[in-house]
């Protein structure tokens, strides 16, 4: 019965002064808001990161560390420290453990975004997210020499459609001097976005790479050695060298042993990596950035519940006649008290409420903008254990904030002198 009372009260109080108290819970629901969107992000961020590259169980390239060999051929950031012999490429192709091998040549770019050479095997089995493959959204994968594959994000922010033609740049910098102008190449196929970086680089093929680079020298084009597209045509463009190798085997348990054997490998220093290792490694190089960003946005949410305590005590002065009545008609001191917990815990409660709406609302209508001008991709789905209790504990902050004012309701109740009904 006294419960029931203290919620009838509370809800009664709530209501009379609801203007005022509006502003205060839509201040913590935009930080609530706030707080779980940081979270949810970091969970469909680092999900997204680390499924940047999927059922791929070893990348190869020549001797370095693992996170350079991951970053220049998964995330297209910075330079190998050599190239692979073509024979090595196809020695590991003789290897019966291995089920199938990728090749990958890098060293070109297109307006800054990454150029990368490769068979047709990358359209086949290449997998990202929960073993997602690539997907055309238009076109098809390349088949002649000059024939160009574009990335959801390139193709978008380029404004480039099927059958236009296109001059690559010689090197990986934004901004070159020294183009392809006697090769372009025409746009047979755009990616659809997959929220990795796939979206951001360009695809020929390994023959396209040679050709292009058919009378250059220490990256210079040697006046009339290069070729044209018709001087091209029937001509043997095996590439001497590649950069890396992304290889899938068909028994994982032997995974570890053939690292072994390829970091071994007596015809040129090797190196191979567990990409799923790597990635995990790169993440946890940046999850302390993360973790700080989660961190600022918790103390958004305790700076807004300090501004809903400052509010309760300022609105102590004008509930001073409602708790004289209260306490003339026998209510105790504690009753008092509690309709100030009530009160922050259903303030809360409904700010916990309105920013899971409104959290599902801008998921819905973002995400598919995300995806295609960042790359970021952000599903809706359940909220994890962790963040239903990051949640859960926003109401349960707001009942200890709650007992500031509480106390000093229930002191200023018994110094009016009243006698509660059951108490003293």
């Amino acid at each position: 019965m006294k419960a029931r009372l203290a919620c009838s009260l509370a809800a009664a109080s709530l209501w009379h002064r609801r203007k005022v108290l509006a502003l205060v819970c839509l201040t913590l629901t935009l930080s609530v808001t706030l707080l779980l969107g940081i979270q949810y992000l970091r969970t469909e961020v680092k999900q997204s990161f680390t499924s940047t590259i999927s059922d791929t169980d070893l990348i190869i390239g020549a001797r370095s560390g693992q996170l350079n060999l991951l970053l220049y051929t998964v995330f297209h950031i910075g330079d190998a420290t050599n190239n692979i012999r073509w024979s090595t490429f196809q020695d590991l192709k003789q290897d019966s453990r291995i089920d199938w091998l990728v090749p990958i040549s890098l060293g070109d770019s297109y307006k800054g975004f990454r150029v990368v050479g490769t068979d047709g095997n990358f359209g086949k089995h290449f997998r990202f997210g929960r073993g997602q493959a690539l997907k055309l959204a238009g076109g098809q994968w390349f088949n002649g020499v000059f024939d160009v594959v574009l990335g959801a994000g390139v193709a978008e922010k380029l404004n480039h459609a099927l059958d236009d033609k296109i001059t690559l740049s010689h090197g990986g910098g934004r901004t070159s001097f020294s183009n392809h102008t006697n090769t372009p190449f025409t746009v047979t196929g755009i990616l659809e976005a997959t929220g990795t970086p796939v979206d951001q680089a360009v695809y020929i093929s390994l023959q396209g790479m040679e050709a292009i680079h058919v009378g250059w020298e220490s990256g210079v084009a040697i006046p009339g050695r290069t070729l044209t597209p018709e001087q091209a045509q029937g001509r043997d463009f095996t590439p001497s060298a590649i950069t890396a190798v992304f290889a899938g085997l068909d028994r994982k348990i032997l995974t570890f042993r053939v690292q072994r054997d390829i970091n071994q490998h007596t015809g040129e220093p090797l190196s191979a990596i567990l990409p799923g290792v790597a990635l995990s490694e790169l993440w946890r190089l940046m999850s302390q950035f993360e973790r700080a960003l989660l961190g600022i946005t918790g103390f958004v949410v305790i700076t807004s519940l300090i501004g809903l305590i400052a509010v309760l005590l300022t609105l102590q002065t004008q509930r001073a006649h409602e708790i004289a009545i209260l306490r003339a008609t026998g209510a105790s001191p504690t009753l008092i008290a509690s309709l100030y917990v009530i009160e922050c815990l259903a303030l809360a409660v409904v700010a916990c409420l309105t920013s899971l709406t409104l959290s599902a609302a801008a998921i819905s209508m973002l995400s598919p903008w995300l995806l295609t001008h960042y790359g970021i991709q952000i599903q809706l789905r359940p909220l994890y254990f962790p963040e239903w209790g990051l949640l859960a504990s926003v109401p349960l902050a707001a009942m200890l904030v709650g007992l500031v004012p509480a106390f000093s309701a229930w002191r200023k109740s018994r110094s009016q002198g009243f006698d509660s009904l059951g108490e003293s």
